[in-house]
This record gives C-alpha cells, sequence and structure tokens, in this order.
C-alpha cells in the first residue's frame, strides 16, 4: 500500500515530556480530563504528540454507537475522545442519536423528532450486528455528566438541532471546557463562537485563508480546531495551521475504502505515520489500533498525549 511521503515535518519547540505524570482513574483508565482544554491541544501540538477521538463513541460488536455503556468500554481498552451525535426528541430533550430515524441503531421506528422523551428512552439500542444489546439511548445530558472527569465529547449537532439549545445544555451541566463543538464551515464556527465565546470549536479549514475569515470575524484561534478531512493528510497545510498556534485535525474513519479499513486489511497501521505530517487528534473507528501504534512511536513512556492532561 502507499504509504504518505513525510518530506514535511512540523519543527517545533519540545518540552520534556518525562516531566509530566500521567494521572489514572481507579479502574485502571488513563482520563482525559485536563483543567484547560485550549492548554491540553497546546501542549499536544508544541509536544509533537497525537490524541485519538473515537467516532460515534467507539461502537463494535456488542456495543452500540452513542451509547454510555460503549463510551465506558472504549475509554477502558484506551484513552480517547469521544465523538457523539446529538438529535432531539418531540418534547424538545436532547439526546444521542446520528440517524433521522430510529431503525438502524435501535428497536424503535420512526423519526427521532416524533417521539417523546419517555417512549424514546425505553428503546434497546442495536449494535452494528443488528443484536439487540441491554443499553437504552441517552440523553446529552446523561453523556456530559458521564464524561465528567473522564474524557472530553465532540459535540457532532445532527441537522433539525439549534445550536442555542446545545450550547444552553454544555452550560447547563457545567461542561464549556470539557467538549468540542463541531462545525463544519467558517460561517457555522462564527456562529458559534458568537453565541458561546468560551467553547473549543473545530471547523473545516482548507487553506490558511480561512484562519484569516475567522480573525476577521472576530474569533481568536487559541480555541480553534482545524478538521483537515478524510483523504490524506496534508503536511503543508499542517505546518501553516501549528506557525497560527492552530491544532490540525483528520480522519481515518468512514467504513468501506477509509484508511481505517485499509489498515485494517493490509495489516500495516499508519496512524504514527499521518500524525507525523502534523496532527494533533485523529479520529477513527479503530481506537485501540491507533493508540497503539502512535504509542508505540511516540518516544516516552506510556501514551505521550495523555500527558498532556496533566499539563499547565
Amino acid at each position: 500500500m502507499k504509504r504518505l511521503a513525510l518530506s514535511c515535518v512540523l519543527a517545533l519547540a519540545a518540552c520534556n515530556p518525562a516531566a509530566v505524570q500521567a494521572p489514572t482513574q481507579a479502574d485502571g483508565a488513563q482520563p482525559l480530563a485536563p483543567a484547560d482544554l485550549a492548554a491540553f491541544f497546546d501542549c499536544l501540538r508544541e509536544r509533537g504528540q497525537t490524541i485519538v477521538a473515537a467516532h460515534r463513541g467507539g461502537p463494535e460488536p456488542g456495543y452500540a454507537e452513542n451509547s454510555i455503556e460503549t463510551f465506558a468500554h472504549t475509554i477502558g481498552l484506551a484513552p480517547a475522545l469521544l465523538e457523539i451525535d446529538i438529535s432531539q426528541t418531540s418534547d424538545d430533550v436532547l439526546v444521542l442519536m446520528h440517524d433521522d430515524t430510529l431503525e438502524r441503531t435501535t428497536t424503535g421506528e420512526g423519526p427521532v423528532d416524533q417521539l417523546n422523551l419517555a417512549a424514546f428512552q425505553v428503546l434497546s439500542l442495536e449494535d452494528e450486528t443488528g443484536a439487540v444489546l441491554d443499553a437504552h439511548p441517552p440523553t446529552l445530558r446523561e453523556a456530559l455528566d458521564w464524561a465528567a472527569g473522564k474524557t472530553i465529547l465532540e459535540l457532532d449537532v445532527k441537522r433539525g438541532v439549534s445550536y442555542e439549545d446545545v450550547v444552553a445544555a454544555v452550560r447547563a451541566a457545567d461542561a464549556a471546557d470539557r467538549v468540542i463543538f463541531i462545525t463544519y464551515s467558517v460561517p457555522a464556527a462564527i456562529r458559534v463562537h458568537r453565541l458561546a465565546p468560551e467553547l473549543t470549536i473545530s471547523t473545516t479549514i482548507e487553506r490558511e485563508a480561512d484562519l484569516d475569515a475567522l480573525e476577521r470575524a472576530g474569533v481568536g484561534l487559541a480555541r480553534i480546531l482545524a478538521w483537515t478531512g478524510i483523504e490524506e493528510p496534508n503536511s503543508a497545510l499542517n505546518v501553516a495551521l501549528a506557525r497560527r498556534g492552530v491544532e490540525a485535525m483528520f480522519g481515518t474513519l468512514g467504513g468501506r475504502n477509509s484508511w481505517d479499513e485499509r489498515f485494517a486489511e493490509s495489516g500495516d497501521d499508519q496512524y504514527a505515520e499521518f500524525a507525523e505530517t502534523g496532527l494533533q487528534l485523529i479520529s477513527t473507528d479503530r481506537v485501540a489500533a491507533a493508540v497503539g501504534d502512535l504509542d508505540a512511536a511516540d518516544g516516552v513512556e506510556g501514551f505521550g498525549a495523555v500527558q498532556c492532561a496533566a499539563a499547565r
């Protein structure tokens, strides 16, 4: 399989990662609960470390997407951020569900927004094989409360859900510094920033000029993360982002013919090679494999990226 040419590698100031000890949870899992989210990502960029995010929370056989049980399983396997999908019931409660309809992932039928919360929460979740599980779809508030002290949540707001409602829910849960608000365009990022300047926002960045547009709109770059796509890491863009103090994100996810699938089929994981192009976050459907490959290559004792959670 074709390997990336790594001719352009970030030359960044390095700290001494061995000086920082990563915390651990009682169950042995390493939490990602930094006191300052912006400082956490700055640390990753400055030390050349890369963290992973579990797409839809890390589903696999026996574990449904967007499920609290799955979240606990995922961070027990490896330290990771969790990407979750936010929908809304007919009585305006924010819940976790990727699709507009219920059939693919639950025992229910029909549109999510035509079911009230009581009816929604008695549904059983199904895993990717269609097996019915002893698990039920959670509300956003349940997910935010569960994640406190454990991990960072990436919030993917689905069609028909207002940014204002999600911002209000995050604030009500006192979770502003432990979530990343996903947007897909510079105008959307500007809108979210104006609603909640305290939030960390990820947005699609295709060229350095997109950063200029954010700054012209009064958006400081300290809390911006750059989503750079799923096609192939762009080392030149990543270097330009780093020079502006912006962290680069990339996705190996996406089902058939994704990088995750190609790595799995070839037996040749290249997450660490991708990271060397200047990525601070890789979104993946293969959390354990990605963390294992990054950990083996990071040159420090333990998973280097976790040490930034303890950095000040």
